[in-house]
C-alpha cells in the first residue's frame, strides 16, 4: 500500500502486517506435519474447523496422509450448522456425501511431510479455504470456508464428490453469501419461522446481482483470453 501512494495510518499498517503474518503462519501450518498441539494453536481456523481437522486425521492410520475425502466426511460428522445449511440450500443431503465417499478410492499424492500430514490436494483445499476467507473479508477460517476450499480443489476425491452432487464453486459461494446475510432456507423446509414472505428472493437480490455481474465479467474476460487475434489474411 505504501508503494501505491495511498496514505496509511500506523495503526492500519500494523493491522495489515499482522493479518499478513497470521495468513502466512496458517499457510505454513497446513503444509506441515499434523500434531494435536499444532491444531490447537492453528491461527485463523475456528475451534469447529480445528475439530473437523482432528476428525479427518482420526479417519486415517498414523502412517497415511489425510486426504480430501476425509475432510468432507469429517465436516458432515462435526455437524457445523452453517456449512450444512449451505449444502441443504443447494438441495444436497449431507448424508449423501458420506454415502458417496464410502468405499471410494481416495488415493492422493502425499505431501512432502511424513504422516500424519495432509496430501497435496488436501493441502491445496486448506489453502483455498484460507483464500476464500480472505476474499470474503473474514478474519477466521470456518467450516463454510473449508467447504468452499474443497469444492474449488479440482484433483481430490472430496471435491469430486461434492461437485458430482451439485456443489460447484459459484453456486456454493452464492449460497454461502446468502447464508451469511441470513436469508438461506432449504427448498423443502421453506423460510424459517417468522420470516417475511419472499425474503430469500427480495432482500439479498442486490448482493446476488452484484455477484452475478462480477461472474459475467470474469467469464467474458476468460473467453476473450482464449480467442487468439486473427491475422490480416484471416488465419489465426
Amino acid at each position: 500500500m505504501r508503494e501505491s501512494g495511498i496514505p496509511v495510518s500506523a495503526v492500519c499498517q500494523r493491522a495489515l502486517e499482522q493479518a499478513v503474518r497470521r495468513l502466512f503462519t496458517a499457510r505454513e501450518a497446513v503444509r506441515g506435519p499434523i500434531r494435536a498441539e499444532d491444531l490447537d494453536a492453528l491461527p485463523l481456523f475456528t475451534a469447529r474447523t480445528r475439530t473437523v481437522l482432528r476428525l479427518a486425521a482420526a479417519r486415517r492410520d498414523r502412517d497415511a496422509h489425510i486426504t480430501t475425502a476425509d475432510l468432507p466426511a469429517a465436516l458432515v460428522q462435526e455437524g457445523d450448522d452453517r456449512s450444512l445449511q449451505v449444502l441443504r440450500a443447494m438441495e444436497i443431503d449431507p448424508s449423501h456425501i458420506t454415502r458417496a465417499l464410502t468405499g471410494r478410492d481416495a488415493a492422493e499424492p502425499p505431501g512432502p511431510n511424513a504422516p500424519p500430514s495432509f496430501s497435496v490436494p488436501a493441502t491445496r483445499a486448506l489453502e483455498a479455504a484460507l483464500g476464500e476467507a480472505t476474499a470474503l473479508g473474514h478474519h477466521h477460517v470456518g467450516c463454510e470456508h473449508l467447504l468452499l476450499g474443497l469444492v474449488a480443489e479440482e484433483e481430490g476425491a472430496g471435491g469430486d464428490v461434492l461437485r458430482s452432487l451439485g456443489a460447484e464453486s459459484r453456486s456454493t459461494r452464492r449460497a454461502l453469501t446468502a447464508a451469511l446475510a441470513g436469508y438461506v432456507h432449504s427448498p423443502q423446509a421453506g423460510p424459517g419461522p417468522g420470516a417475511p414472505p419472499d425474503t430469500l428472493d427480495a432482500r439479498p437480490a442486490p448482493l446476488l446481482a452484484r455477484i452475478q455481474r462480477l461472474e459475467e465479467r470474469l467469464d467474458a474476460r476468460d473467453r476473450a483470453g482464449r480467442v487468439a487475434p486473427a491475422a490480416p489474411d484471416g488465419r489465426r
